[in-house]
């Protein structure tokens, strides 16, 4: 990650710089870190190296963009995966580039390609709906990586919700010809027109996740009463760490 700026929060590099800074011409696998994937990151070894390891790993989420304030005293700004997807289709569009989405329903897919053909008639699009199903076989792997390949974009998108999509592209960015690969999961809904993301006034002020709670409460609810309240916990423990390593200096 040293060709962007970044922060050190936890055991995580955030990403500081702009978007547009991203170098689509290299190959460069972006995740998004907020603070559902760091807990569950703590309990998944494989999670939190995929994240660890990412070229990009962007501040998606209001309770990391908090607690880089409170452990670091820095402002940082929330890049959601949707800013960056909404980004990366416009560097596409300019450029007469190609992008693919992997994940979610055909009929997902079939939103966002009608989408993109409206907003952005320059991007050459491919599609793939992998089969719904808790662990791939090493033939669903192998057809997957196919699909990619044969269609060779610049930009891979996979949506498969987290951990699964950042564990898979781990696990296969290497076989992967695509330049950028990014786990954005749920703009996959956003764009495809399945679920409305929250007004931008929301956004701003950083109740994006209180909106979704309230449309959408049983998928919802533990991701942030009780996921929450684990990482205020976290942040407060990790606080009271720095404060006594402080300390322990000064002596």
């Amino acid at each position: 990650m040293n060709r962007y700026s970044t922060l050190k929060i936890f055991d995580y590099s955030i990403f500081t710089s702009n978007l547009n800074q991203i170098d689509l011409e290299s190959k460069c696998v972006i995740n998004t870190l907020n603070q559902y994937s760091y807990v569950i990151a703590e309990k998944d070894e494989i999670f939190k190296k995929s994240l660890k390891e990412s070229d990009v790993l962007l501040p998606d989420g209001i309770g990391i963009v908090a607690a880089t304030k409170f452990l670091k005293g820095k402002t940082i700004k929330k890049i959601a995966g949707a800013d960056l997807h909404l980004q990366l289709l416009k560097n596409l569009n300019k450029n007469n580039g190609s992008c693919f989405y992997l994940g979610s329903s055909e009929q997902t897919l079939m939103g966002i390609k009608e989408r993109i053909n409206m907003e952005f008639s320059c991007i050459k699009v491919g599609t793939f709906s992998p089969p719904f199903k808790a662990q791939f076989t090493s033939d669903d792997n192998a057809h997957m990586v196919s699909c990619v390949n044969s269609f060779n974009p610049d930009v891979l998108f996979v949506g498969m919700t987290a951990p699964k999509q950042e564990k898979w592209v781990y696990q296969h960015h290497g076989a992967l010809d695509a330049k950028v690969i990014c786990s954005i999961g749920a703009v996959f809904d956003f764009y495809g027109g399945d679920v409305n993301r929250p007004h931008r006034i929301w956004i701003k002020l950083g109740l994006e996740w209180l909106v979704r709670l309230v449309h959408e409460p049983k998928r919802m609810w533990k991701r942030y009463l009780f996921y929450g309240p684990v990482f205020l916990y976290l942040v407060l423990k990790e606080k009271v760490f720095l404060m006594l390593k402080i300390k322990k200096r000064s002596i």
